[in-house]
Order: C-alpha cells, then sequence, then structure tokens
C-alpha cells in the first residue's frame, strides 16, 4: 500500500493503518531498534511501541515521508529504552562506544543532550548535506542506525578500513565544523 494511503488511513482513524504501516516498515524499523537495542524482546516492544506513537500523533501530524517519520519515532524510543536498561551501569554492547565516537566531535559533552538543541541539529544537517555521498551515508549509517563496520562495508561493497578512516575523517571534519559555527 502506498504511504499517502496509509496516512490517510490515520487520519480517518482506520485501525487498518496500524497493519498496513507494521507489514510495510517492520522491517525497516526493526533493523533500527535491533541496532541500538540487541535484543529481540526488546526489538519488539518498541516496535509496537512505534506503531502505537505513530497512531498517536498522526491526526496532529501529516508526515512527508512515512518512512523517515516511523524510523525517527523508533530510534527515539529504542535510545529511550537503552538509557533506562542501562542507566545503572556502563555496557550493553555497541552503544557506549559509538557514542564515545561521537562525544570527541561534540566537545566533551553528551550526544544525548546536544542533539535536543535545534541549533545543533541544523547544523549537523548542514555538515551533512556538504559530504560527499559516500561519506554521508557511511557516517549516517554508523551514528544514526548504528550499523557495526563490518556491516556498513558489506552495504557498500568497500573495506572495512576504508569505513574505519571515513569514519575517522568525518569526525575530525564535524569537529572543526561545529568549532567554527561556535558549537565549541
Amino acid at each position: 500500500m502506498e504511504d499517502e494511503k496509509i496516512i490517510e488511513l490515520y487520519w480517518e482513524r482506520n485501525q487498518t493503518a496500524i497493519g498496513e504501516t507494521e507489514r510495510k516498515y517492520k522491517r525497516y524499523c526493526g533493523k533500527i531498534a535491533h541496532n541500538i537495542l540487541r535484543e529481540a524482546q526488546d526489538t519488539e516492544e518498541c516496535l509496537n511501541d512505534t506503531w502505537l506513537r505513530a497512531w498517536n500523533s498522526m491526526p496532529t501530524e501529516r508526515p512527508g515521508i512515512l518512512s523517515a517519520f516511523l524510523g525517527a519515532i523508533t530510534r527515539n524510543l529504542s535510545l529511550d529504552c537503552y538509557r533506562r536498561k542501562h542507566s545503572a551501569k556502563r555496557g550493553g554492547g555497541v552503544m557506549p562506544y559509538i557514542y564515545d565516537e561521537l562525544r570527541e566531535c561534540a566537545g566533551g559533552e553528551e550526544p544525548f543532550h546536544q542533539v535536543a538543541q535545534g541549533e545543533l541539529v541544523a547544523a549537523i544537517n548542514r555538515f551533512l548535506a556538504g559530504m560527499e555521498r559516500e561519506n554521508r551515508v557511511i557516517f549516517m549509517r554508523r551514528y544514526w542506525y548504528m550499523d557495526e563496520v563490518k556491516e556498513i562495508a558489506g552495504r557498500l561493497a568497500v573495506s572495512e578500513s576504508k569505513v574505519k578512516s571515513s569514519l575517522f575523517r568525518s569526525r575530525k571534519r564535524l569537529y572543526t565544523y561545529l568549532e567554527q559555527e561556535g558549537f565549541l
């Protein structure tokens, strides 16, 4: 079913919208949640919360791109779940490492708190828009979708060392860019 029709079902308050959304976007949203949470039960719970959040938000918001709307909901719910489960202890897989990588670019600040600031988000979006396509894809796969380096390399048919060096250079450029923009 086309996204416009699914959105229309939400606006009509037709519960078929949830089933159609799940049928079309379960794999996409599930990948986002799993990359963050790494547990099947938490992933499934997050997906159910995503469908509910979409149902509750749709009457007031009409998303331009349904996949991006659902992906953002899934990612935010997954990050919230991750923080709740790991707030008392350090560890839990790849998440702390990924955010340690980004913390360097944010001048040592906690990325979770800084990303909430709209101006920083706008600056990062401008930075991403200026990147070469392959480097932007690598950066987004790592820091938005939380993909492993090996997975990114396989997806793009490049070596893991190329992905690592691209990420390293992108973080250095991001640091310089944020410094020039007055965030550091």
